[in-house]
């Protein structure tokens, strides 16, 4: 399959089967991220993984919507960040995040981005610090988000070139439809 096959294939999935993950696919995929570019070669970035059925169901609850694919997935890797070891630090952690998600697709498994930085819990506490006090992760680190990792429990169908957005270009300037 080619990368432009991959993203057209490529979804979130927030509902996984009970199939584990095989070992090398978890080392594959936190290869991944630590291939990922990051700005001036800083690595600024350090990855938190957690199979703990347990904790991923606690982890469910740093903001009231769009974390409930963490209690069906195996395994989830939080992205932490330090922005000490570089000003680019959130697009370090970006990179670092996507890579993983690509390579998870490219496994054959499905994944999300759960976003944790500038989330509130739903009793208004920094979701960053609920993970961070969960997990034991410095305060000094920036908690980006968490991945999530399984076997798809879910069928989505390939995106259709056609319905590409191609009004979102630009090309030489900024064109909007009422200048033309």
């Amino acid at each position: 399959m080619t990368l432009h096959e991959l993203l057209l294939q490529r979804h979130s999935i927030r509902r996984y089967t009970d199939e584990p993950i095989d070992a090398e696919d978890v080392k594959t995929i936190l290869e991944a991220g630590l291939l990922a570019p990051t700005s001036k070669n800083a690595r600024s970035w350090d990855f938190v993984v957690v199979d703990n059925p347990e904790v991923l169901r606690r982890l469910e609850h740093l903001k009231p919507s769009y974390a409930t694919g963490l209690s069906s997935a195996p395994l989830a890797v939080v992205v932490t960040v330090s922005p000490e070891k570089s000003e680019a630090y959130i697009e370090d952690a970006t990179c670092a995040a996507m890579f993983m998600h690509l390579q998870a697709a490219d496994l054959g498994l499905g994944s999300c981005w759960i976003q944790v930085r500038g989330r509130d819990t739903a009793d208004n506490e920094p979701s960053e610090n609920y993970v961070r006090d969960m997990l034991g992760i410095p305060y000094d680190m920036v908690v980006e988000c968490i991945m999530t990792f399984g076997h798809s429990a879910e069928t989505r169908k390939p995106v259709d070139p056609a319905k590409l957005k191609w009004e979102k270009v630009h090309i030489g300037t900024w064109k909007s439809d009422d200048t033309e």
